[in-house]
């Protein structure tokens, strides 16, 4: 070969090599292209993230964590930066059914479906939800379909009294339920809307390291390709199986659930100004009552959402102005109120009615106190009757207008009546309900509690008479109640905690000896004789079927002091 001829065959030589190396270079770039990304969102356990990772072909997923401690808006961070999504794997607690969260202490971090709602409802976050072909909910009950309540028999009432007959008002509330599904499952699903393959659980679910042994079980065996592959995987529901989890998929366009949804994210919609959306509710206002009330939660939230400037804007006034001035909406709306199946409910309508402004603050004032008494005449007050009554008027709002309630003595002397009227300020009732703290009657107790729970007791007499009554109980039960009622008190009065210490050795139960030792603990350490308390507590304590206890935890404190 002649030098020419090598030198030509050599620049071939390096031209091939080239653009062997282009080519190779070009296919490296491409497979890597082609990598599909698995955003993780990681409130709890790494441990079915790092699963995942390990199991995995680098050269197939790639991972990206969502979450950034200590940035509250991290989703919205996420949704800024275009992170584009195939998978989704969420960890974290769900028992609420409202946010995903953490037991790990330091872990602020959180996820609540309103926000992922809101962000798939304004289309703010295309590169998160708008492309994934399949998400994992590793949490308890995140495909849960039972609702999380039922307006059934309220609804039903409402079209009994439009004129429906009783089979078809039926019919028609199990209908209006369905359609406004409220379980887990029916979030999800709205959330994750065309998304193929949602696995979830329908009840309890693995903690993390159980799950990462589960997902590791499941990988030994999988057919190659499965994840990401946008088809549900038989192998990984048999390997979970015993964990409830289950699969569903996004809702479309052609689903029954799919003009609810467009109505809910008519309410968060973010492109939407408030003024449309109050034009949306009064819409809603206008036609059936039923459906407004399954809308309730959603109506508080927007109107609670409108600041005072929000208020003064020309477009929202105008908005709230024909919603006040709809005479008929207004009616519905209160009529249902009145026969809302729950007092809380009830309650809250109220509230809403006075935000649209079809009552003024003291017509709200009336018609709460005139619910009060609905629930007196039915006495149909117990426990939560009474702690939502008391809320209602923590800041003494109610007081004047609950002067005016009439009721008979017999009314007045029953103790869940009494603790109505004291919650509205009634200062007879209110003896009444420390005077039956330390009666025999448990219910009687029991209500009395939650009372004092919100009407602490400050004046000293009335203190040493409840502290001297709990010492002449007879019922191991109601005392240890009254006991708890008097240990949120922080006592200081010397007087009444030597009662209770003189109770100490004559009980003959040792929940009553804890429940006196929880009292001295939350006590002012000024009002105690420390070394003659401890010799008490130690010389006369009952033998505990539990172990050591509170008891012994006094004991320590009380010697080491």
């Amino acid at each position: 070969m002649t030098g020419s001829a090598r030198v030509r065959s050599s620049t071939l030589a390096r031209r091939l090599a080239c653009f062997a190396a282009v080519i190779a270079a070009c296919h490296g770039a491409s497979a890597h292209a082609d990598r599909r990304t698995v955003c993780t969102i990681t409130v709890n356990s790494p441990d079915e993230r790092e699963t995942l990772r390990r199991r995995l072909p680098e050269d197939e997923f790639r991972f990206v964590e969502l979450v950034e401690r200590g940035r509250p808006d991290w989703l919205a961070a996420a949704c800024r930066k275009g992170i584009r999504c195939d998978l989704l794997v969420v960890s974290g607690h769900f028992d609420s059914g409202t946010e995903f969260y953490s037991d790990r202490l330091g872990v602020r971090e959180s996820l609540a479906v309103a926000e992922m709602e809101r962000a798939t409802c304004s289309d703010s976050c295309p590169g998160v939800f708008a492309q994934l072909k399949e998400v994992y909910l590793f949490g308890c009950n995140t495909l849960n379909g039972e609702a999380v309540t039922s307006t059934t028999p309220e609804v039903e009432r409402s079209l009994l009294r439009s004129g429906h007959a009783p089979a078809e008002a039926e019919s028609l509330a199990r209908a209006i339920d369905r359609r406004h599904g409220e379980s887990s499952r029916d979030h999800m699903r709205r959330i994750f809307v065309d998304v193929p393959v949602i696995y979830g659980f329908s009840a309890l679910a693995p903690l993390g390291p159980a799950a990462a042994a589960l997902l590791t079980r499941y990988f030994e065996s999988a057919p190659p390709g499965e994840i990401g592959s946008g088809r549900s995987s038989a192998m990984l529901l048999e390997r979970f199986a015993a964990h409830s989890m289950i699969v569903a998929s996004g809702l479309r366009d052609a689903d029954p659930q799919a003009a609810y949804r467009r109505d809910v994210c008519r309410f968060v919609d973010d492109r939407l100004s408030p003024a449309q959306k109050l034009a949306f509710v009064h819409g809603l206002l206008r036609g059936d009552i039923a459906e407004v009330r399954m809308f309730l939660d959603r109506i508080e939230s927007l109107l609670a959402s409108l600041g005072e400037g929000d208020r003064q804007a020309p477009s929202v006034a105008r908005a709230l102005g024909a919603i006040a001035g709809d005479d008929a909406a207004r009616g519905r709306f209160l009529g249902f109120a009145d026969d809302a199946d729950r007092p809380r409910i009830r309650a809250r309508m109220i509230r809403v009615a006075g935000a649209l402004g079809w009552l003024s603050p003291s017509q709200q004032r009336f018609e709460l106190v005139r619910m009060v008494g609905d629930l007196i005449a039915r006495n149909a007050l117990g426990t939560a009757e009474i702690e939502l009554i008391c809320t209602l008027n923590d800041g003494r709002e109610l007081d004047q207008e609950g002067r005016r309630l009439e009721t008979s003595p017999l009314q007045a002397g029953r103790t869940s009546n009494a603790a109505a009227l004291a919650c509205l300020g009634d200062d007879q009732a209110r003896g009444r309900v420390l005077h039956a703290l330390t009666g025999h009657d448990d219910q009687g107790v029991q209500l009395a509690q939650v009372y004092v729970g919100h009407r602490p007791i400050t004046d000293v007499d009335e203190l040493r008479a409840v502290a001297g009554g709990i010492a002449r109980m007879t019922e191991a039960g109601a005392q240890v109640r009254a006991l708890d009622a008097l240990a949120q008190h922080r006592l200081s009065d010397r007087q009444s905690l030597d009662q209770l210490a003189r109770l100490y050795p004559a009980t003959r139960s040792v929940e009553v000896q804890r429940a006196i030792a929880a009292v001295f603990i939350r006590a002012d350490d000024r009002a105690i004789a420390r070394p003659e308390l401890a010799r008490l507590l130690a010389r006369y304590r009952l033998k505990s079927p539990d172990g050591k206890d509170v008891i012994d935890i006094l004991i320590r404190r009380l010697q080491a002091s």
